[in-house]
């Protein structure tokens, strides 16, 4: 058993930029054991993951402000501060905030992470785009 009481004494937080859009930055709850790695990530307006994908599966739990999780061939998905998704092993995905508002999530990463590239503005704005426009046809 261990017991993580909030952040590890001396632990940073850190800018991460390798394998994402715009300023994200993530502070280790639980560093990778047993093939689990948990984070607190907040991105910036308009930041997000470049597209990848998790061996064993990825949790996602809002806890402030809003954004978007896309699936590959699929319209973004807003998320607002409560909402908790689980992306399944192996589907390509991304998550980030809008282009308005921060958001914070707790990232529960399963098994190693694949990361591909970028999600280009064009393709940022159109599944948003999509997903609202699929919101208003309801």
């Amino acid at each position: 058993m261990r017991i993580v009481h909030g952040r590890a004494a001396g632990e940073v937080s850190v800018v991460k930029s390798a394998t994402f859009v715009g300023t994200v930055w993530a502070d280790p709850v639980l560093p990778t054991t047993d093939g689990t790695t948990i984070n607190l990530v907040t991105f910036t307006p308009g930041a997000r993951t470049n597209w990848h994908e998790h061996a064993e599966g990825q949790i996602l739990q809002v806890l402030a402000g809003q954004g978007w999780v896309c699936a590959a061939g699929g319209p973004a998905v807003r998320l607002l501060p409560g909402d908790t998704v689980w992306v399944p092993p192996g589907e390509r995905h991304w998550h980030g905030a809008t282009e308005t508002t921060l958001m914070t999530h707790t990232a529960i990463s399963l098994g190693p992470t694949h990361w591909y590239d970028e999600v280009s503005p064009d393709d940022y704005t159109a599944a948003h785009y999509s997903a609202a426009h699929d919101e208003e046809s309801r």
